[in-house]
């Protein structure tokens, strides 16, 4: 888990840290090491690096609107792929990943948290549990599940979790806390996103294996018969009325995935069901 980075090319691979007068705050975050810093590319900057391969800038002029309706907000290449930006100004003019006034909880975020700021050798993984919001530091190595609690909140100081589409590889969400402070965050892959996303924005409702009916007790002994390493059940009914019923395995925490396990979705009797949205 890291903190995101834009993909509209006018902040392409850039993020900032914020106040909300939009200054950069980054050289007031207590304890950052020095980091890389951004400038957004101008229009002409940005339909330079797209028409550069042609050579001659005379050449730009005739193609100047095409290359503007297919961006969509003054940006050029990967924009209209991904559609319309939720929050322009922060997805296209500017990218803050962190929006925070002074004495509030996105200032306490780590900056290993930081991938210009973070060794190769380390990563970051973001682990709920029904008390606690924690970010976790590991080592680049499978064999070391070593961790080390970077910073930790209580969870009700998250009030909102949020997917937000206009990201690549639909990897981003957004934590926004009860100070109105909030982060813009990229998981691994979409799986990494979800599994935080889910139990955030939908507190789960545990649901123990003899409250099932006996289809759904089936479906729970066959999908454990395929589990041959030790782990953790869990079973829970979904906003939408499904039961999901996870596997985690405890064996091991990877550097990249963190907690890794298995699942299915059933229905009332065990039988398999199609994914709604707020199930996943």
């Amino acid at each position: 888990m890291n903190f995101a980075a834009g993909v509209a090319t006018p902040v392409s691979g850039m993020r900032w840290f914020r106040d909300t007068k939009r200054r950069d705050i980054q050289d007031e975050l207590p304890g950052w090491p020095d980091g890389p810093r951004f400038t957004p590319r101008s229009k002409d900057e940005s339909r330079l690096r797209k028409g550069g391969a042609f050579g001659a800038r005379f050449l730009l002029v005739a193609t100047l609107g095409v290359l503007e309706s297919l961006a969509g907000s003054g940006s050029t290449g990967n924009v209209s792929k991904l559609g319309e930006p939720e929050e322009p100004e922060n997805e296209v003019q500017d990218f803050p990943v962190m929006w925070a006034d002074s004495g509030t909880l996105a200032r306490t975020l780590p900056w290993q948290l930081d991938p210009g700021r973070r060794p190769n050798t380390d990563r970051t993984h973001l682990v709920v549990t029904d008390q606690r919001v924690l970010v976790l530091g590991l080592l680049d190595d499978k064999d070391v599940p070593s961790d080390e609690v970077l910073w930790e909140t209580e969870r009700s100081n998250v009030s909102t979790a949020k997917r937000m589409r206009f990201s690549q590889y639909k990897v981003d969400f957004k934590l926004v806390f009860t100070d109105g402070s909030w982060c813009r965050l990229a998981g691994w892959n979409t799986n990494c996103r979800d599994d935080v996303t889910r139990t955030l924005a939908t507190p789960p409702e545990v649901v123990a294996e003899d409250a099932l009916t006996t289809g759904q007790q089936q479906t729970v002994a066959k999908f454990l018969e395929r589990q041959d390493r030790p782990g953790a059940l869990l079973i829970t009914r979904r906003p939408s009325g499904h039961f999901l019923i996870e596997y985690l395995w405890t064996d091991s925490v990877g550097p990249n995935y963190g907690i890794s396990g298995d699942f299915c979705l059933m229905g009332p009797d065990g039988e398999d069901i199609k994914a709604q949205e707020g199930d996943l």
